[in-house]
């Protein structure tokens, strides 16, 4: 398997409804392991619910013919409720934020570029001046995987009380040449 076979659908908030499942399906597969045991993950349905309620909710796809394997979503950021912002002495001056909420590969395509082309067709086309994402700090690898694609780690935030204290990691998306 390689990524050039994995052709990328883009969907957004009014395509909910028709993705829901297999955004569900994807996330079953790739924390098989880990449903049964950990709360939070459970509540990953919330999740896409919460984000996928959002206007702006877009979402990224791929399909191996017509298996999905694997997806990256988010929203843009509430203007003036960017909570990064307290992990910054100078927030930019356009401090607009897309959010990056999941980032999930089946285990099946995982090391085969899929990740990287889901996340920049995910941000390609975005008006904002930021993306902000957070990863769990206990996963090394990933971490450094976003570091290699422009995020800079800018501090720690548990967002929820059963949560990960996650890494929140920032990058420009519109970098002048």
């Amino acid at each position: 398997m390689t990524s050039a076979t994995v052709e990328l659908r883009h969907f957004g908030h009014d395509d909910l409804p028709v993705i829901r499942q297999t955004l569900l399906d994807v996330h079953a597969n790739a924390y098989a392991d880990e449903l049964e045991d950990d709360e939070f993950t459970q509540r990953f349905p919330w999740f896409v619910d919460h984000w996928g309620g959002n206007p702006g909710f877009s979402c990224v796809i791929g399909y191996d013919d017509s298996e999905p394997v694997g997806f990256a979503y988010g929203a843009p950021a509430t203007e003036g409720r960017e909570w990064w912002r307290e992990h910054m002495s100078e927030p930019p001056a356009d401090a607009s934020t897309f959010s990056v909420s999941e980032l999930m590969i089946r285990p099946a395509w995982r090391k085969t570029g899929t990740a990287e082309r889901l996340h920049a067709a995910l941000l390609a086309s975005r008006p904002e001046a930021l993306a902000v994402l957070l990863v769990d700090p206990d996963h090394l690898k990933v971490q450094a995987l976003y570091k290699a694609w422009g995020y800079r780690k800018v501090g720690n935030r548990q967002p929820f009380p059963d949560s990960p204290n996650f890494a929140v990691m920032v990058r420009d998306l519109h970098i002048a040449a």
